[in-house]
C-alpha cells in the first residue's frame, strides 16, 4: 500500500484522513469561487460536508466489528440526511433548528446540496451564500458538525 498526497492509496479512509478531507475540500471550494469558478466551488463545498459527516459515522465505529450491512451501506452514500441518521445526529440537528433560526436558514441553504450538481450550473451569489452558510462561525453547519467528530 503506497500513499498519494498524504493518503493511503487502496485502503479504508480513517477518520483523520475524512477530517483532512473535508477541510481540503472548502479550501478548493473557496479557492474556485475566487476564481468566478462556481459550479465547482459548490460542488466541492458540499463534499465538504459529506465528508465531515463520514468522519462523524467514523467516530462511531468499533474496532473489529462487524457492521450493520444496511447502516454501513448508507454510511457510503450522499445524501446528508441519510449521512445525517447513520452519524446519529438527526435529533441534534433538529434540537439545534430549533433553538437556532439562523442555524436553520444555513441547514435549508446546505441540505439542497446533491452529489448531481456537479452537472448544473450554479450561480456565484448560490455558491458564495452556501460557502457562508458552511463557515458561519457562530451558527454554521460545518462548525456544528465539527463539534460531532
Amino acid at each position: 500500500m503506497r500513499k498519494i498526497g498524504g493518503f493511503r492509496h487502496g485502503a479504508f479512509v480513517t477518520r483523520k484522513e475524512l477530517q483532512t478531507l473535508s477541510r481540503i475540500r472548502l479550501r478548493e471550494a473557496r479557492a474556485l469561487a475566487r476564481l468566478g469558478m462556481s459550479d465547482g466551488a459548490y460542488y466541492l463545498a458540499g463534499y465538504s460536508i459529506e465528508c465531515a459527516l463520514k468522519a462523524c459515522i467514523a467516530k462511531l465505529t468499533q474496532r473489529h466489528e462487524f457492521p450493520n450491512k444496511e447502516r454501513a451501506i448508507d454510511g457510503y452514500g450522499h445524501r446528508f440526511g441519510k449521512l445525517l441518521e447513520v452519524a446519529g445526529l438527526e435529533q441534534l440537528l433538529l434540537r439545534e433548528t430549533r433553538i437556532d433560526p439562523a442555524f436553520l436558514r444555513n441547514w435549508d441553504i446546505v441540505r439542497l446540496w446533491k452529489p448531481d450538481s456537479r452537472y448544473t450550473v450554479s450561480d456565484a451569489a448560490i455558491t458564495r451564500e452556501f460557502i457562508e452558510a458552511l463557515e458561519d462561525r457562530r451558527h454554521g453547519i460545518l462548525p456544528w458538525i465539527k463539534r460531532h467528530w
